[in-house]
């Protein structure tokens, strides 16, 4: 009996089955990857658009001014109406660090706006833009931080022609605020 036969081919099928149980590995990460990759994104995308819907009617209660309702109890039902908490908890078990911490930056200061609102702030007061711009600001910070993980590619306020990601600059109340100044003259 040849034993130098016997050990090569021996060796040579458990390296071909070492190499093709480590491919099917490799493979089955690179899917599991992807599909928490795509999770991920829509999470993220989910997340947004709750705390824009919750953005958009807090707004909607700031510049209506109505009477006949409670802007603390509108301004809390925005936030329910819009589901941001339920969203809030899927964006935190799949999110990454970063991006988690962004997006909380942004929940707070989503929250500023909303208790100026509830405290019954119109869209063009000073206390509304007070909370809105560093609300803004958040948003963009949180944009930049999700393209930097999903597609490693960012953009700056400049590649819009903007000065700053808190939208100050482009604010026509702010910028008559800052041409008359906040006294009136």
């Amino acid at each position: 009996m040849d034993w130098g036969t016997l050990v090569a081919t021996v060796s040579g099928g458990l390296i071909a089955i070492s190499g093709t149980v480590l491919a099917d590995h490799l493979r089955r990460r690179h899917e599991n990857d992807r599909e928490a990759a795509e999770r991920r994104r829509a999470v993220y995308i989910e997340f947004i658009s709750a705390v824009g819907d919750c953005h958009s009617r807090l707004r909607q209660i700031a510049q209506d001014q109505d009477t006949a309702t409670d802007p603390d109890r509108a301004a809390r039902a925005a936030l329910s109406e819009a589901a941001v908490h339920e969203v809030r908890e899927r964006f935190f078990i799949d999110a990454s660090a970063d991006v988690a911490g962004a997006g909380q930056a942004m929940f707070a200061q989503l929250r500023a706006v909303q208790r100026v609102v509830a405290a019954g702030a119109g869209h063009t007061s000073a206390a509304f833009h007070d909370a809105y711009h560093p609300y803004l600001d958040r948003v963009w910070a949180y944009r930049v931080q999700v393209r930097k993980e999903l597609r490693d590619r960012t953009f700056s306020p400049a590649s819009f022609g903007w000065a700053d990601w808190d939208g100050k600059d482009r604010c026509p109340i702010c910028r008559d605020e800052l041409t008359v100044g906040r006294d009136g003259r």
